[in-house]
């Protein structure tokens, strides 16, 4: 079962201005220990006291039904139909959800060529927004759902959801992937310090490992979490300039740029018994068992950290640990100037147009839809109305925090910018190359070229 958790592919965009080291400093702040910070959703909106929320108004919708389709599972999808729950009780609609494959453009051109597309799909990639534009397959958004965005989101974020000027998605779930958990308990014995830079990382690794437990876990069965140690130390490295370009190949992989990020993360991946289970072990290992092995064990986990997003809190609390007690997190350390601060997110977008398909996509828009899942936990919204005691736990609140403090200076996962072929699709392009590169990081010029030939055949030339 491909297990991965589908937050995940919340991923990428060419995002607004530089991330600045404010921003980085900003999430810092808001990720340094996990104490009391109460903030009762401060001046963060109008949804304070309530369960919900009722910040927006909705048509009558009794009669009428709506299918919605998303690559989430388990717990993910549990939840959002809880959302869409609220939404048919305020409406009279009838909501369906409907459970989608990876990758999910293949699966709505299967649906659309049979004649029954979903009112609503959750794209996890701007990417996948533009080829459903291109494909005339994806609605624009109307008036109402327009006016949702521009009261609630900040301007990167309404734009990441734009093709051509046009805007034709809610970015309704978000992702912070700057991110390191550790095993608070390991750290501890080790007598081990959170690092605020990669030089200060591999000190503490070094620290973890004299202790007797394998410094970091990596899920590298599943190639997107290499993208996302790539696409981290990428971006503070080189700068968002840079990032910027890489993304849209507008340079090759073959820059002295990429060869820096790559001898970068030779560091870890490269040095000996610094991963859990060897290269082997990790490529066998996929994003969920790379979580829960590093809060498991007792005093001898697998690992004593591990990196990926916010979303990792979904599977720390399946293997037993308590998040901000047991599992702690810093960011992820700056490389260059400044710690990156990479996001992502997945976007209601309309394939069906209709008042209730509108509908929908403007309550997604408002905070009372986040609010709702925000309560549930192992989610964030880039909504910036949504309040910091929606979040069930002080880390939560501070990782929302910290997203919301970016405001248009994040930069989207690059992955998820890129064709699907290269950037989205297992076993191929970017996530196969850097599964070979961590079987083998001696071999940089090698993965370059690989890469590079990869991109050029799917961004055509």
């Amino acid at each position: 079962m491909h297990s991965r958790n589908n937050i995940i592919r919340t991923h990428r965009t060419r995002a607004a201005k530089t991330a600045a080291a404010a921003v980085a400093g900003a999430l810092a702040l808001a990720l340094t220990g996990c104490g009391g910070d109460d903030d009762k959703g401060s001046d963060s909106g109008p949804t304070g006291g309530t369960e919900t929320g009722t910040t927006v108004t909705l048509p009558k919708l009794d009669g009428k039904s709506l299918e919605v389709a998303a690559v989430w599972s388990g717990a993910e999808q549990a939840n959002f139909k809880k959302v869409l729950a609220e939404f048919e009780k305020r409406t009279g609609a009838k909501v369906t959800f409907v459970p989608a494959q990876d990758p999910i453009v293949n699966f709505l051109g299967s649906k659309i060529a049979g004649g029954q597309p979903p009112d609503v799909a959750m794209l996890p990639q701007p990417g996948a927004i533009k080829q459903a534009v291109d494909k005339k397959w994806a609605k624009p958004l109307g008036a109402e759902a327009q006016a949702e965005l521009a009261k609630n989101y900040s301007q990167g974020w309404q734009d990441i959801g734009k093709v051509d000027g046009k805007q034709y998605g809610v970015y309704y779930k978000a992702a912070n992937k700057s991110l390191i958990w550790y095993n608070a308990q390991v750290f501890e014995n080790a007598g081990a310090t959170e690092p605020k830079t990669w030089d200060e990382l591999l000190t503490t690794a070094q620290t973890v490992y004299d202790s007797g437990v394998t410094p970091f876990s990596v899920g590298g069965a599943e190639g997107w979490t290499l993208t996302d140690w790539f696409e981290n130390i990428y971006l503070s490295q080189a700068g968002p300039e840079k990032y910027d370009q890489l993304a849209k190949h507008e340079i090759k992989w073959t820059d002295p740029s990429v060869k820096d990020a790559l001898t970068t993360l030779a560091e870890v991946w490269g040095k000996k018994d610094y991963v859990a289970g060897g290269a082997t072990g990790a490529l066998q290992t996929d994003f969920p068992a790379s979580v829960t092995q590093t809060f498991t064990g007792g005093d001898q986990p697998k690992a004593g950290m591990v990196y990926e997003g916010d979303f990792a809190q979904v599977n720390i609390v399946q293997a037993g640990a308590k998040v901000g007690t047991d599992a702690k997190v810093f960011p992820f350390p700056a490389v260059g100037d400044s710690a990156p601060v990479v996001s992502g997110g997945d976007a209601a977008v309309i394939l069906k147009d209709s008042e209730a398909a509108q509908a929908l996509v403007t309550f997604l828009a408002s905070p009372d839809a986040a609010t709702v899942q925000a309560k549930l936990g192992g989610y964030l919204s880039p909504n910036k109305n949504v309040p910091d005691s929606a979040y069930p736990n002080a880390v939560q609140q501070k990782m929302a925090k910290a997203l919301i403090a970016a405001g248009d200076d994040f930069r989207f996962d690059m992955s998820d910018q890129t064709p699907q072929a290269f950037g989205g699709t297992p076993g191929k392009g970017e996530w196969k190359a850097l599964q070979d590169f961590l079987k083998n990081p001696k071999d940089i010029a090698g993965t370059q070229a690989k890469l590079e030939a990869d991109a050029a055949a799917a961004y055509g030339g």
